[in-house]
């Protein structure tokens, strides 16, 4: 494997840690959200249980 990159090397580098960045960043959003509608989720379906009882 070749990864010489010659006067580009900062840049190429630099990319695949800002495309790095940017993915992880879009996990730890899509989790947060997930995390927060599940407790809504929750949230409502204990609100339909009550109201069934």
């Amino acid at each position: 494997m070749d990864l010489d990159m010659g006067k580009y090397v900062v840049f190429v580098w630099g990319c695949y840690g800002a495309t790095a960045l940017g993915l992880g960043g879009l996990i730890l959003a899509s989790l947060h959200t997930h995390m927060r509608r599940r407790k809504v989720l929750e949230a409502l379906q204990a609100a339909a249980d009550e109201v069934r009882k």
